[in-house]
């Protein structure tokens, strides 16, 4: 059965709020697909959900001129490559090893490259590369936005990256995803001071969020990204947010207690009630899932 995309034909509307619930509801059932599949024995390796983070993806992402700006990703990137570009079968091929795949099998579940989209495992490495398209972008119109997490506050190109953008005054958004843990550390015990003022020393303009709800999101990345593109200069949006499982899929020493109450703040829950999910939208993204899983074992295209 050929398969075509979830969401041909679909205009996004950020004051939807259905809209806003499918996308993000598309990017949590893809990846509650990949962990059932890695516990059943059928992908290798690892991977890193961002379950509990997707309306971060959604936000930003779906903020952009998707033509002409860059998006630079890291290890947690299958909800910024799916809001991007609701390539499920392609993500899943490629996480398989397929030669249908993003990468045709080889970048895996963290290493993905697709027209303007990239990602990368190494922690803080692409910040320098966000800050180089930026400046190679400016006479173009386009900007580049660059994903990190509180984990990778401790990398000293990121400060680098930080300096570079503001004396040369490059068109550059640093979002970070803040969730309070890196791995398996709580960020009290890996990183002082204040994450939402990281860029103040660097004369970049900053804003701290902390909500999980994509109407709020939508909001504040509409205005950074603005910012950015208005002034060509580097912004800093730091978005404290949360992370519900794993670091990679098992390796989680959370309290269940504290895991507990973070699903209370549920991205999901914010933009729709849970019966949602048992509606016609849920059931048909549930179907999509499945057949877009099987098209990428089978190797039919999109």
């Amino acid at each position: 059965m050929k398969i075509k995309s979830f969401f041909e034909n679909h205009k996004y509307d950020s004051k939807v709020d259905v809209d806003n619930y499918r996308l993000m509801l598309f990017i949590r059932r893809f990846e509650q697909k990949l962990l059932e599949q890695f516990s059943q024995g059928r992908i290798f390796g690892t991977t890193h959900t961002c379950i509990g983070q997707e309306a971060n993806a959604v936000a930003v992402i779906q903020s952009l001129d998707l033509e002409n700006d860059t998006v630079w990703s890291n290890h947690r990137c299958h909800g910024h490559y799916l809001a991007y570009s609701g390539d499920a079968v392609g993500l899943f091929s490629e996480i398989l090893g397929k030669k249908q795949g993003v990468c045709a099998g080889r970048g895996g579940s963290q290493h993905l490259a697709r027209k303007n989209f990239f990602s990368s495992g190494i922690q803080g490495g692409l910040a320098p590369i966000a800050v180089g398209t930026a400046l190679a972008d400016k006479n173009r119109g386009g900007i580049s936005v660059v994903f990190l997490g509180d984990g990778t506050m401790g990398e000293g190109a990121v400060y680098e990256s930080l300096n570079m953008a503001s004396l040369w005054k490059a068109p550059v958004l640093f979002v970070v995803e803040d969730n309070g843990i890196a791995q398996s550390t709580d960020k009290k015990h890996g990183v002082s001071g204040e994450i939402g003022d990281r860029a103040k020393p660097f004369a970049i303009k900053s804003k701290s969020i902390s909500s999980t709800d994509v109407r709020v999101l939508f909001k504040e990345s509409q205005s950074a990204i603005q910012y950015v593109r208005d002034n060509q200069m580097p912004f800093w949006l730091h978005i404290e947010t949360i992370r519900l499982m794993a670091h990679s899929k098992g390796d989680d020493t959370r309290d269940a207690k504290v895991v507990h109450e973070l699903w209370k703040n549920d991205c999901l829950q914010k933009v729709a009630p849970e019966q949602m999910m048992q509606t016609q939208i849920g059931k048909d993204m549930d179907e999509y899932i499945v057949h877009a899983f099987e098209a990428a074992l089978t190797g039919e295209d999109a």
